[in-house]
């Protein structure tokens, strides 16, 4: 698999919408039901992509010209968050994650100590990658819900300098 790695551009916008469109409610279903799922995309509609674009804060991951995955950086404070990390699911498991990981903290900006991630409970499978690429569990905030999978469980990644 030959996929390139870049900084998202104004005229991605609309195929970083689709492509969650297509990715995120069969992703998150069986973690938070289906009203749940779709309520994730209120996070990747062209505004707020097209937004988080313009200031340089989207990676996508292409293979054969095609969005194949995509990572979102942003700030919440003083901290560093890495707000999306997603692949299709046919190219999980092949390290392209780790790979689009790596290019959106690299993309940090100069001087960052850490960064942060969040992801639901009920998602293990982010858990455990998170956690074999460094990342250590600072908080988990319980759901409204009540629902455990829907938890958010923050973690942080210390960067060298």
């Amino acid at each position: 698999m030959d996929a390139e790695i870049r900084k998202a551009q104004a005229s991605d916008v609309d195929a970083i919408a689709a492509f969650g469109s297509a990715v995120v409610p069969a992703h998150y279903t069986p973690i938070l039901g289906a009203d749940g799922a779709q309520g994730q995309l209120a996070w990747w509609t062209p505004q707020r992509m097209g937004s988080a674009v313009e200031r340089g804060r989207v990676h996508v991951a292409l293979v054969d010209d095609t969005i194949v995955g995509v990572s979102e950086t942003g700030e919440m404070g003083n901290e560093q968050v890495i707000w999306k990390l997603y692949l299709a699911p046919d190219f999980r498991g092949r390290s392209l994650g780790v790979k689009l990981l790596r290019q959106a903290i690299a993309a940090l900006p100069t001087g960052a100590k850490s960064v942060l991630v969040e992801h639901f409970a009920g998602n293990t499978r982010a858990g455990s990658f998170y956690e074999r690429e460094g990342f250590t569990v600072v908080n988990t905030e319980p759901s409204s819900s009540g629902d455990p999978n829907a938890a958010i469980i923050w973690r942080r990644l210390e960067l060298r300098e």
